[in-house]
């Protein structure tokens, strides 16, 4: 019973008082054995056996004959590559005439006029992969509705894609300059032989 006169946070204060007291209290002199004192440093690893561990062995020798050599030659080479710092430009061609433009039996224009066409060719087939991984990136960012928000990017594919075929397509493996122009007249030839 709880004593008039008193609020009930004083009666708890005075339970929890006298609980503290009836309590047993630890001895200072416990029993060492039931609870040990734990180790005060780490133990020394007793070897077994006078043999040395095949594991250090291969690490160090790993470390000695791979990591290390390693190590020190990049580090030369990065200190040499601080200090020599070199600036890369793209190699800019000028432009040649094309194979339509050279003079018959002018075998330096021909040769000149077929590298700037595999040059071309090149720079071409990078713009239809940029363009194909925009696609494709826009695709996996907008999920099933790319139809709806990639729609500019897919009519740019199409395009590039038709403009590349019109212009390299039914090649072959060995395309040249020749070929192509070649493959060009036959085109623009077409329309006028089905008018005629």
């Amino acid at each position: 019973m709880r004593p008039t006169g008193r609020s009930a946070a004083e009666v708890e204060l005075e339970d929890f008082s006298s609980l503290g007291e009836n309590k047993a209290k630890m001895p200072a002199d416990f029993d060492k054995g039931a609870y040990p004192e734990p180790p005060r440093q780490t133990p020394v690893v007793d070897k077994q056996t006078a043999l040395p561990n095949p594991a250090v062995i291969l690490s160090k020798l790993f470390y000695y004959s791979v990591d290390l050599p390693v190590t020190t030659f990049r580090d030369a080479v990065d200190s040499i590559r601080s200090s020599n710092k070199a600036v890369y430009y793209h190699q800019k061609f000028r432009r040649v005439p094309d194979l339509a433009d050279c003079q018959h039996g002018d075998y330096l224009c021909y040769y000149e006029a077929e590298m700037q066409w595999r040059r071309d060719y090149k720079v071409d087939q990078e713009i239809v992969k940029v363009v194909q991984e925009r696609m494709r990136a826009c695709q996996q960012r907008e999920g099933p509705s790319y139809h709806q928000n990639c729609a500019q990017e897919i009519q740019q594919f199409n395009q590039t894609t038709n403009n590349f075929q019109s212009r390299y397509g039914d090649l072959g493996a060995y395309a040249t300059g020749r070929k192509c122009l070649m493959k060009q007249k036959e085109r623009m030839m077409a329309p006028q032989a089905q008018s005629a």
